[in-house]
């Protein structure tokens, strides 16, 4: 099938099948740069806990370089949760300043991805409409006197272009989406994993903290402060 004859059926589909070619054009946009933006963040992702696991105890300068490196990043609205956080208050707060911070980049990650399912459960529904269309054509020329049978077979396997084409959008959108649904399930686990680490390295901060004499209370979660015993 040459050219000349795809930009018939193009013609003769109702403009079906340039549709068509606008929905793959954005199903592989989006999916491109989904992908590049969600392996910057899995890598940002590793960098941080890498670091985060060498050490028993979270310092501020050290959070602050982290959050400078992935400022554009999910995981540096985690890190500015800790930052922000005043350590005289109570230690679940910190938890939940945090996990607001997850909720809100939930999102952004998965921004965009609703398109490319709908685009998975549009291109087969606008593939065979497409074709309906075509058939529709190619039975008129039965009503043509002396028409050869061949040029309704022929219409025909024209027509059948449209659902190839939309099953082609379909199955190609459709390995993207799950591809990228999988990273952004990756990249929730890795925030998850990270307010854990971050809460395990910042409890020592309120277990064992001196007071203005030099004094050392060790409270459990909570540094009791002078006046209050």
């Amino acid at each position: 099938m040459n050219l000349d004859t795809i930009q018939h059926v193009a013609d003769t589909s109702g403009g079906i099948l340039y549709l068509m070619a606008i929905l793959l054009l954005v199903a592989l946009t989006i999916a491109l740069e989904r992908a590049w933006y969600l392996r910057r963040v899995l890598v940002a992702g590793n960098r941080v806990m890498a670091q985060l696991d060498s050490v028993t105890r979270a310092e501020m300068p050290m959070l602050r370089e982290l959050s400078k490196h992935c400022s554009e990043l999910p995981h540096a609205r985690v890190l500015d949760a800790v930052l922000k956080h005043d350590l005289n208050h109570h230690f679940d707060r910190l938890s939940d300043k945090m996990e607001e911070g997850i909720m809100r980049e939930a999102p952004r990650v998965d921004r965009y991805l609703w398109i490319l399912d709908t685009i998975v459960t549009l291109a087969p529904l606008l593939g065979l409409l497409g074709t309906i269309i075509g058939m529709f054509n190619a039975f008129q020329v039965l009503s043509d006197p002396g028409s050869a049978p061949i040029k309704v077979t022929g219409g025909v396997a024209e027509a059948l272009l449209a659902t190839a084409s939309g099953l082609f959008i379909a199955i190609l959108g459709l390995m993207f989406f799950n591809g990228l649904n999988n990273r952004v399930r990756v990249i929730m686990h890795q925030l998850e994993t990270l307010k854990v680490m971050l809460l395990n390295r910042m409890y020592p901060h309120y277990h064992a903290q001196p007071d203005n004499h030099g004094r050392v209370h060790e409270t459990g979660p909570r540094a009791v402060r002078i006046g209050e015993v």
